[in-house]
């Protein structure tokens, strides 16, 4: 998507080498004109999957993932990163975040996916696939299937896209970053 391509160019950070900082338009603030062609470009792609559920992970995955359920006209779900005392019937696994550099337990309440559902992972990031990893556990659990993986920004160069395409998921990315060279992004080509 090279909107998406431009705006990482444009005002995108690197840090510590290998982190890709985009805190002005989707993880601080957010750009909803951008958010809005990203779920355009999501539904489009996704659209013959006879998706039920759009499901993501608090909080930066949120944005792209509403407006996504919002083309594709199914509800979204996000993993909550902790499980607050409300939560009746938890559904909870535990994930290691690359930008944190920590454990995070992902929860939800097992009502929202069912063996009915059709679930479309939508996400901020794909670096080694360990948010993805907790919600196709969590998805397996709650007896639903994973139809789809749609990444915002895709690091090429780590293990994640691996995983999944080896799982046999259709992955799509609107940005794949090859490499990040001299302090220099790469896009992939092609």
């Amino acid at each position: 998507m090279k909107l998406l391509e431009q705006m990482i160019f444009e005002k995108g950070e690197i840090l510590n080498g290998n982190i890709l900082k985009v805190d002005s338009f989707m993880n601080h603030q957010i750009d909803p004109e951008l958010m809005e062609k990203m779920g355009e470009e999501f539904a489009k792609h996704f659209k013959e999957k006879g998706i039920t559920k759009v499901l993501t992970v608090e909080s930066s995955g949120i944005a792209p993932a509403l407006m996504t359920a919002l083309k594709l006209q199914v509800p979204v779900v996000f993993l909550k990163k902790a499980k607050p005392s409300t939560m009746q019937d938890p559904v909870c696994c535990d994930v290691f975040s690359y930008t944190k550099n920590k454990k995070t337990t992902l929860c939800m309440e097992k009502k929202y996916l069912n063996e009915t559902d059709r679930v479309l992972f939508i996400d901020d990031f794909l670096a080694n696939g360990e948010a993805f990893k907790g919600a196709e556990n969590i998805v397996k659990e709650c007896h639903a299937e994973m139809v789809g993986v749609g990444i915002v920004i895709e690091k090429a160069f780590q293990k994640g896209h691996e995983y999944i395409v080896g799982k046999g998921y259709d992955l799509y990315s609107l940005a794949e970053i090859q490499s990040f060279e001299n302090g220099k992004i790469e896009f992939k080509k092609g």
